[in-house]
């Protein structure tokens, strides 16, 4: 029996109501793949705030270092928003990330033909869209130096940030976006500002490089304005699109919005060796926490990239993967993605449905 330890972050909001269903899920798979999970929770975010007066306790640090994974539900919310920079949630999730020196944010979107209707976008537009963003995550504008507020000599108040990358840093996060279009469909647009911008333009001259170890693979660029556009316009036309941190957080959640909702897309968050990161890439919705209104699909989704990306399991991934589209073929549905004619199910129902598609599998 293979054993895994895995750290799990349930967070603020709705985190604990997915986490729960998430992790029903892993054991049900696990009796049926010869696994055995070693769950250890830990706090973070505004829990972490509220127990112990810090967004990322260093016992939380140490406890994933030492996991082969680490699934995060959510974080955040209006309780503390008004909190200083460096004991807002959110700082807790960036030093996670660089505390396990997560680089490459993975983020799928994918139209499951069962939901096209919940896009706003036409059906003839997103029909058929499967495409991957693979974000830079620990360097870019978000952890460039110098930042902050200054006075000037005039008294005047001067906000600075400061988008940098280094050719190594580039070079670590391309080699990922390549090997992730060479698994997928072996075309890879690179997105940058290189007409404005330096830091773009050594991005996109290192990529340029890079490609002639990855003959296989195509590559293109554009201007981040323009993806944007084309996003929304011909979003078929991707395959794997790989980007720095800012543009990346932007692009990552218009390609997230062309399902229809942000509740069904997962993520993953890799480093070199250390456990990678695994979240559904919606907030902590604290409006309806506590409701058993939430939908836990994407958490369930970043448990199957888990034993996909960080365990090796594919199968064990397969099998929780098919189970999602037999409860949506079922027509089993959160409020989320309700439609007509559908069966409405709280959080709790859904983790059954799931429960029972996975057990039909056996």
């Amino acid at each position: 029996m293979q054993q895994y330890r895995i750290t799990l972050l349930p967070g603020d909001g709705i985190g604990p109501e997915i986490m729960a269903v998430a992790v029903d899920v892993l054991k049900a798979v696990a009796s049926q793949f010869n696994l055995e999970f070693v769950f250890q929770s830990a706090l973070i975010g505004g829990a972490a705030i509220d127990a112990v007066g810090e967004p990322l306790p260093q016992e939380t640090l140490a406890t994933c270092q030492n996991s082969e994974a680490v699934l995060l539900a959510a974080i955040g919310g209006p309780k503390w928003d008004t909190l200083p920079r460096h004991l807002r949630p959110e700082t807790g999730l960036l030093g996670l990330r660089a505390g396990l020196q997560l680089f490459a944010n993975l983020r799928p979107a994918k139209i499951l033909p069962q939901l096209i209707d919940a896009s706003s976008l036409k059906p003839e537009v997103v029909s058929g869209v499967d495409l991957m963003v693979v974000r830079e995550l620990t360097g870019g504008i978000y952890f460039g130096q110098p930042r902050g507020i200054f006075a000037t000599e005039t008294g005047e108040k001067r906000g600075v940030n400061t988008m940098a990358y280094s050719e190594s840093e580039i070079e670590r996060i391309g080699r990922v976006a390549f090997e992730t279009a060479r698994k997928r469909g072996g075309k890879l647009c690179s997105v940058d500002k290189a007409n404005v911008l330096e830091v773009s333009q050594l991005w996109r001259d290192r990529l340029n490089q890079l490609s002639s170890e990855y003959a296989d693979v195509e590559l293109t660029h554009l201007y981040v304005d323009n993806a944007a556009m084309q996003l929304v316009r011909a979003p078929r036309q991707f395959d794997t699109i790989v980007t720095g941190n800012l543009f990346g957080d932007i692009l990552s959640d218009i390609a997230a919005m062309l399902t229809g909702s942000i509740g069904m897309l997962p993520s993953a968050s890799l480093g070199s060796a250390a456990p990678g990161l695994f979240e559904p890439v919606h907030g902590s919705a604290p409006d309806i926490a506590g409701q058993d209104k939430a939908n836990p699909l994407a958490m369930v989704l970043s448990a199957a990239m888990m034993l996909r990306y960080a365990l090796n399991q594919p199968v064990a991934a397969d099998r929780i993967e098919q189970a999602v589209l037999q409860v949506l073929d079922q027509g089993d549905r959160t409020p989320d993605i309700m439609s007509p004619g559908m069966n409405p199910l709280g959080c709790q129902g859904m983790g059954e449905a799931l429960l029972q598609a996975l057990s039909r599998a056996a």
